[in-house]
């Protein structure tokens, strides 16, 4: 399999992404990762944190840390059983712990605590990051260590660490046709619905878990557009392996229900065993479990949470507010004042990098000076968040 792992960087962001180049266009993608260097999503990181309050009702502490953005302190939640809540976890004391899982799905950052004798810094004032964890890039390059490394330009591959700069094969564009397969594959990733194989998938995300409904799609010559069949046992087998697949390159973690295509309730407690098969054989470092199916016949799937889902990260103010300053580098549009909405704007100026960058990078095509950043409130003429730039 020759597997290369491809940068495009932009204001704020890296998209790296490991392609197979013997693979058809749509199967290409073999994993991805999405870096934002101003904005670090915190896991695997170590810190001495603080304790604000005790909640013995949820089995623990909430703490406060340091490395949030622009230098602010943070908030997460450190299990720990009464013992350790009572002796040695009272307001105000420190405590070595490492981020577990990074903050996703409305809720904040879950650590765990570190081990006795760990270094910790002489005589602490207060919160401190003793070291950061991998970034996603790092992350994805390690567990790809005989990937040759493609960055889109010199200044895309002046931003990796040091360390990656030595597998670099080439930094000045990608070979023909790679960078639409990119785009592509990206755009693909953030859409709701996509083809596994011969089944459509519906991926909605809830508070709680995500649902995943699979069926034909629409065929064509069936009025109405229904589908031509309903699905069936081995229709379903043979999707698993790309639904597996998908489940990794979008990181969708937590609880995952399942609802098969055609296939009666009766039945598909035995797709179990073929669904396990293609988790195992997709090697997902996360180790996703299938539980079983429940009595209604959805098939149920854990996969452990640790850094934010794709979606969360595209759709989020941050990832709007860098979606935004792409458009306009992309397009070349003219004006110095952005109006957004007040979050977008808001996560904008608290990645001073990303601005840095965009104001850089257009200077020097438009010649034009620094980006000013206006907050537009949602108004019944403008329900939709749209932007402007003045």
């Amino acid at each position: 399999m020759g597997a290369d792992l491809y940068l495009t960087g932009s204001p704020g962001e890296i998209r790296a992404t490991v392609l197979d180049a013997d693979a058809p266009d749509d199967a290409a993608m073999l994993a991805c990762a999405l870096w934002r260097p101003g904005r670090p999503d915190g896991w695997g990181a170590r810190h001495l944190a603080r304790v604000t309050a005790s909640a013995p009702e949820l089995g623990g502490v909430f703490v406060e840390l340091a490395g949030g953005p622009g230098g602010s302190l943070q908030e997460g939640f450190l299990p720990a059983p009464e013992k350790l809540r009572r002796e040695k976890l009272q307001e105000g004391a420190l405590v070595a712990a490492e981020v577990v899982r990074s903050a996703q799905n409305g809720k904040g950052l879950r650590l765990r605590c570190l081990p006795p004798g760990t270094p910790l810094p002489q005589a602490p004032a207060g919160p401190v990051l003793l070291s950061a964890g991998p970034t996603p890039l790092e992350e994805l390059a390690a567990a790809w260590p005989q990937a040759a490394i493609y960055a889109d330009s010199a200044a895309t591959a002046a931003r990796l660490p040091p360390e990656l700069r030595k597998r670099l094969a080439g930094f000045s564009g990608f070979p023909p046709g790679t960078s639409e397969i990119l785009a592509a594959q990206w755009d693909r990733l953030s859409q709701p619905t996509v083809r596994l194989g011969p089944l459509l998938a519906h991926i909605t995300p809830t508070p709680a878990l995500y649902s995943i409904d699979l069926d034909t799609g629409p065929r064509e010559g069936v009025p109405g557009g229904g589908s031509a069949h309903n699905g069936d046992f081995n229709t379903n087998v043979a999707a698993f392996p790309a639904l597996a697949r998908e489940l990794q390159l979008r990181n969708l973690s937590g609880t995952l229900l399942v609802d098969p295509a055609g296939v009666p309730t009766r039945k598909r407690p035995a797709l179990v065993p073929f669904l396990k098969r293609a988790l195992e054989d997709e090697n997902d470092p996360l180790g996703p479990r299938v539980t079983g199916a429940t009595p209604s016949g959805l098939l149920e799937i854990t996969r452990p949470r640790r850094r934010p889902p794709l979606h969360e990260l595209l759709n989020s103010p941050h990832g709007q507010g860098l979606a935004l300053l792409r458009t306009i580098l992309q397009q070349g549009l003219r004006g110095t004042e952005l109006h957004a909405q007040p979050a977008v704007i808001a996560a904008l100026q608290a990645d001073p990098q990303a601005l840095d960058m965009f104001n850089r990078q257009r200077a020097a095509s438009l010649r034009t000076g620094g980006l000013r950043l206006v907050a537009t409130p949602l108004t019944s003429e403008n329900r939709t968040g749209n932007w402007e730039l003045v």
